[in-house]
């Protein structure tokens, strides 16, 4: 007897109401698809994922607090069987790159058509990465034009044991605050939105107690996350 295929668990995540209702009936209209969730933000999706450990997460971009990008990252080191769906009305390189480096397994605009959104759902959960042709097209002429990336520096340290819980990336945006580099410096730096890495900092100030970036660039030397110049 042949099994019947599973449930597709979805979670949205956008934080403008009338997007989220509007894609909750769109996508529960879907065979064998059901909306497990909406959140309002970044944080609230990661929340409600752990909650309802949905299978795919359509997950917008530009949301207050955290955006989706670091929403994104997080998941991946918190629940890293779930694949999150792009859904964003952005498909410029700034965009793009760091969401798939975040770890989203496909990128579709908001003028997606309704099959095109059941098609991107059906890929991403069976594992496949799936993008939209002009975000495709972007993404190869961003990779062509690019000059050679220059390698960031090594982060002390990170043979070992991180103190207080910090994340490999979060040590390595530590390292670069500490070496003079300013957001936008270390957003460029790691291929990441200003966005993104603001909420990285906080994170770093949360963790370590530091108030202020002197304090952080500190507690980076004492625990040998950085190194002085020689």
């Amino acid at each position: 007897m042949t099994e019947a295929p599973r449930t597709i668990r979805v979670l949205i995540a956008d934080d403008q109401r009338v997007v989220r209702e509007g894609l909750s009936m769109l996508v529960g209209l879907i065979d064998g698809v059901e909306v497990v969730g909406t959140a309002c933000d970044g944080a609230d999706a990661v929340r409600l994922a752990e909650a309802h450990h949905p299978d795919v997460i359509m997950m917008d971009l530009r949301m207050p607090d955290t955006d989706g990008i670091a929403a994104t990252a997080d998941l991946r080191e918190r629940l890293p069987a779930v694949r999150v769906l792009v859904l964003t009305t952005y498909a410029d390189e700034d965009a793009i790159v760091p969401a798939l480096q975040a770890g989203a397994r496909g990128y579709l605009t908001k003028d997606a058509s309704a099959e095109q959104i059941e098609a991107a759902i059906r890929a991403v959960h069976a594992g496949q990465t799936h993008l939209d042709p002009a975000v495709q097209e972007r993404l190869v002429a961003a990779v062509i034009s690019r000059p050679k990336a220059v390698e960031p520096p090594p982060v002390p340290g990170l043979g070992q044991k991180l103190p207080d819980g910090l994340t490999a990336r979060e040590a390595e945006v530590l390292t670069l605050l500490a070496s003079g580099l300013s957001n936008a410096e270390i957003a460029k730096q790691l291929y990441l939105s200003n966005a993104t890495v603001k909420t990285h900092i906080n994170r770093i100030f949360a963790k370590t107690g530091a108030r202020d970036r002197a304090q952080a660039v500190r507690y980076a030397y004492q625990h040998g996350l950085a190194t002085p110049v020689q």
